[in-house]
Parts: C-alpha cells; structure tokens; sequence
C-alpha cells in the first residue's frame, strides 16, 4: 500500500496541480479531506468487536468487558471526543530508515527496485526509468535520488569520519559498514540525530540539487518540529512547507516510497497545534523507563511481579537515602558531566605553566568585564575616558575602547585600595589580579559540559574543542561595538556569533576562588563565516580573526552543535 495525492493539501490555485508529467499522469482536484470529529470517530469504530489480549471477553449489560471475573469499565464515549496522539519518534525513525535505505540501496530498506520500477510501467509514468531488459539481465537506469558508488562512499566517509560532541550521540562510527556502503544497527535515537543535524551534511556532495535541498527540508522540519518552543504563528508556514516537500517527493521517488509513515508528516503540524509541543509527549521517556523495568526481571514466568517488587525497593531506598547525609544509591550512575556544581579539570590538576604578561593582563580583564561587581566601574571609567578624549582623534569609539583596555586594571586596583569599606572579599581579591602561574589542562567540565582543546580531540573519536558564542555574552564592551578588523573604523552597535576552536584551557587562581577561561582560535566573521540558503551555517576553520582577543569565559562557552 502506498498514501501519494499530496497535491490534495496545496491550494487550490497552486500550479503544481495541473502538472501531469511530473506526478502520476493527472490533473489534481480534489481538496483536503476534513479531519474526523470525536462523535464520527465513534460511529466508525462503535460496531467493532474489541478483543483484548488472549481468549475472549464478552460485554456485559452495564457496558463492561468480562474475563475470568475481572471487569474493564470503559469511559461513556458518546460526548468524548477520541484522540490519538501520533508517535513522533517511530515516524522520525522510519523516515529517516527509508530515506537513507533508499539512498544508500540498502536490502531490505530500500523502496526502489524492480518491482517499483514494474509500478511505474503499469501506471504509465516515468518512462525513462522504466526497466530494460539485455539478454538474462534486467538493468534499472538511474532515478534521481540513485547514487553511484563513488557519492555511496563519499557519503559513509562522511559518517565514519564524523565527530559530534560528547553526550550528543553515540559514536556514529560504529553505524558505518565500508565494505558493504551502508549504515546498520540504527536505534531510534541515532535515526534522531542523523534527521535533525547529519544527514544534510553528508549529503551535500552527492545528488542533484532539487533532490538534496528537498530531502534537506524533510530533515528540516523535523528539526523545528521538534525544538523546546513552538510558535503558533510559524506553524501554518511549517504545514505549508511540509505539503510543498511531500510533493516534491512525489516527483523524484517511487510509489512505493510513500507508506503510512511518510504520509503522517503532513499531520504532525495539526496535531502539533492540539497537543502542544513533541517533546511532551513522545516515546523516549517511556521507553528509556521500559529499559529500566525490563531489567528488574529475574523471574521470566512473573515478569510483572518481578518489576513491582523491585520498583518499590528502589523507591524505599530512594527515600532513605534523603535522610542519610553522604550516602548515594547503589545502581543510580551519575551524569559522566557531572561536577557537583564544582567546575573541575580531568586527568589531574593540570600543569602549572608562566604565561606572557600581555595574555595574562587579557584574560584578567576579561574577568573583571564579566563580574557584575565590577560592571558600575567600568561604567565609571568609560565615563572618565569620555571626558578625557583628545581634540584631534578622529575614531572617539575606537580611542575610548582601546584606553579603557589599557588602563582600566590598574585603575579599578588604584579605586578599590582607596575605598575604606564596602568592597566584597571577592572583588577585592579579583581586582588585585591572578597569580602569574596559570594551571592548563586539555580538558576541563564547567556547567555540566566537557571542553577538550584541539589537540586533545584530535586523538579521540568526540569533538568538545569546538565553541560559540554570542557578542552580547562576553562584555559589556563588546556588546557595545564590533570591529570587523583592525582597520574597521566604523564600529557596528549590534550583537554577533563567533565560532572558534579552543587551543589552550587555563585556570585563573585569584586565591579565593579559581576562573576557568577559554583560549580560541576565532574564525574571521567578514569572509570564514556564511549562511546557505537552506539556513545553514557555514564556517571556514582556515580564515582566523579576532587575534586580539582570544578568551572566553568557559561558563558562557557554547559547544559546537548546541
């Protein structure tokens, strides 16, 4: 069985339903069919013979089912409206395996092949793919989405050598089977990956254009359908765009391609719109919880007795637990992130090394401009400098920047020794500076997430060494102005991402307390930075910029793929 006719759900006045050649050989003017309402629901379903489980029940008179003495009383459904959320996780699942089955002609995945093509003789479309039979063999020429082997080992050399940050995904590596050009043993949540990030990656080198941005837009919709927030503004336009995507679908891949699974994204938005967003409700809490439950088994023959009796143990435990101070329960692992709200180094404490005074004095202020104790003197300061700027200086912004980098240390030190009372421990010991030994480690957990620097991450098969971060995050001298280089001399009032790659983790000790920073190399905005017309980001690693300023704080630090 195949669910096509998808050019049913675009207006009526759009031109792709007057178009023959490219879909199944006929003009399109049918409408949408209306959704059911719960009371026609009922009607449809109220005369089927429900039979649950193994053996027979038999309704009694009050409306129950009987079994062995154990009655099931159903709800009054004549005012229920019946609804039935649609698993989100199973259809990403099943698209994503179609899709890169078909791709990669997986056997058994795959939904081209003779049969398909034999569909398409006896519906009279697409002649030119029709099947052409020399001598004992039968040749399939080549569709649109056909690879050749070339762009299929182009496109698994893209995921086994693909590195994703740790605790994303797993090791996607291990999918990956060179010999035979496929990709196996897919869970449901390395499927989930491969649709919201990977797969358009991998796939930009091989097909036609029309082919790779159409099933980019099927990974794209899944994307926005499943963020954090849904905005139900931007829903109509998300149904709008995933009609338009399954039609073009229509015209590249076979009947057969579209089963009930491909066809249940046109109702997603709908339901999205009912039901709130998928996140809340779909599979994966539920079967990460089954995982657990399944494991509690010891007696095969009472399976669900085994499961009660271990629940409640651990539940028992559990609340013990809160009344015993430093004790955890057995079995229950730790996030591997996890820091006791500690930031910590890995590996050690790190070797303590002498740095440049030049860096030493750029990390440092880069801690002052991020401590809000310290941000009413830097207002200060900046007001002082705007009182002090010379006649003759043509950029007053740039001059005013550069001396308040130039001065502002010793100047909040000269404040703060003058200031009798008042001032916190922690800006007292801040202001007078780090030590000049700073601790470096190659990896480091601040926030519940891992950093490496790029050495490190280049013998392992995880990539933490790449970051982001948003302008308006670092200071609040750099939320007020952005140089596109050093001959920029006119500074935008605006807020900007960088991308960079950590080189080196320091570890700033002020002897109260010890500051994590990031040193980055930082790709250059004006030319190593664009996005695609799919609304991808792209960034050239090889154009460095924003020499002048290599640190980042590690808690503001995003990592790559966030």
């Amino acid at each position: 069985m195949c669910y096509m006719g998808h050019r049913r759900y675009l207006p009526l006045s759009h031109p792709d339903r007057n178009k023959k050649q490219a879909f199944d050989g006929t003009v399109e003017r049918e409408v949408a069919p209306l959704p059911l309402s719960g009371r026609q629901i009922l009607e449809e379903v109220e005369k089927i013979d429900f039979k649950y489980g193994k053996g027979k029940k038999k309704r009694n008179p009050n409306g129950c089912f009987q079994r062995k003495s154990i009655f099931f009383r159903l709800p009054y459904w004549k005012d229920l409206l019946v609804r039935h959320c649609l698993d989100v996780m199973h259809i990403e699942k099943n698209v994503c395996e179609s899709i890169v089955g078909t791709l990669l002609d997986i056997p058994g995945k795959s939904k081209d092949g003779l049969s398909s093509r034999l569909d398409l003789v006896e519906l009279g479309i697409r002649h030119s793919l029709a099947p052409v039979d020399k001598g004992k063999r039968t040749y399939l020429p080549p569709a649109a989405f056909t690879l050749s082997k070339e762009e299929k080992q182009a496109v698994c050399n893209s995921f086994a050598k693909m590195k994703v940050p740790d605790g994303y995904s797993s090791n996607v590596r291990n999918l990956v089977c060179m010999e035979e050009l496929k990709l196996m043993g897919m869970k449901s949540h390395d499927c989930h990956t491969l649709m919201q990030q990977l797969l358009p990656i991998a796939i930009r080198s091989v097909l036609p254009k029309k082919v790779r941005q159409t099933l980019t837009k099927v990974c794209i919709f899944f994307n926005q359908l499943c963020g954090k927030e849904l905005e139900m503004k931007k829903l109509n336009s998300l149904h709008d765009d995933i009609v338009k995507t399954l039609c073009n679908l229509e015209k590249y891949f076979p009947p057969s391609f579209f089963d009930i699974m491909i066809h249940l994204m046109v109702h997603l938005v709908r339901e999205a719109k009912l039901c709130g967003p998928v996140w809340a409700r779909w599979m994966y809490p539920f079967e990460r919880n089954m995982k657990v439950l399944k494991g509690y088994v010891r007696n095969h023959n009472r399976p669900e007795a085994c499961m009660v009796e271990c629940y409640i143990s651990e539940e028992a435990v559990e609340f013990c637990t809160e009344y015993i101070a430093g004790v955890d329960a057995i079995g229950l692992s730790k996030p591997r992130n996890h820091s006791n709200g500690v930031d910590r180094g890995l590996r050690g404490k790190g070797s303590m090394v002498t740095v440049s005074r030049s860096e030493l004095d750029q990390a440092h202020l880069l801690v002052l401009e991020n401590n809000p104790e310290v941000q009413p003197y830097i207002t200060d300061h900046l007001e002082l400098l705007q009182s002090m700027i010379p006649t003759k200086v043509k950029n007053k912004q740039r001059w005013v920047l550069e001396e308040h980098r130039k001065t502002f240390i010793g100047w909040l030190k000269n404040t703060i020794l003058a200031i009798d009372h008042g001032v916190s421990k922690e800006l007292e010991y801040i202001s007078f500076g780090p030590d000049t030994q700073v601790v470096k480690h190659h990896a480091y957990i601040v926030g519940g997430k891992r950093f490496h620097t790029k050495e490190r991450d280049d013998a392992r098969t995880v990539q933490n060494s790449g970051v982001s971060i948003v302008a308006e995050a670092i200071s609040i001298v750099a939320e007020a102005m952005h140089f596109a280089s050093t001959k920029d001399r006119n500074p935008v009032q605006s807020t900007m991402t960088y991308y960079g790659v950590v080189d080196e983790i320091w570890e700033l000790d002020y002897g109260l307390l010890r500051i994590p920073l990031l040193k980055c190399s930082w790709v250059e905005n004006k030319g190593g930075v664009r996005t695609d017309e799919l609304g991808f980001t792209l960034v050239d690693l090889s154009k460095r910029g924003s020499k002048n300023d290599p640190f980042i704080m590690a808690t503001q630090a995003k990592r790559g793929g966030e």
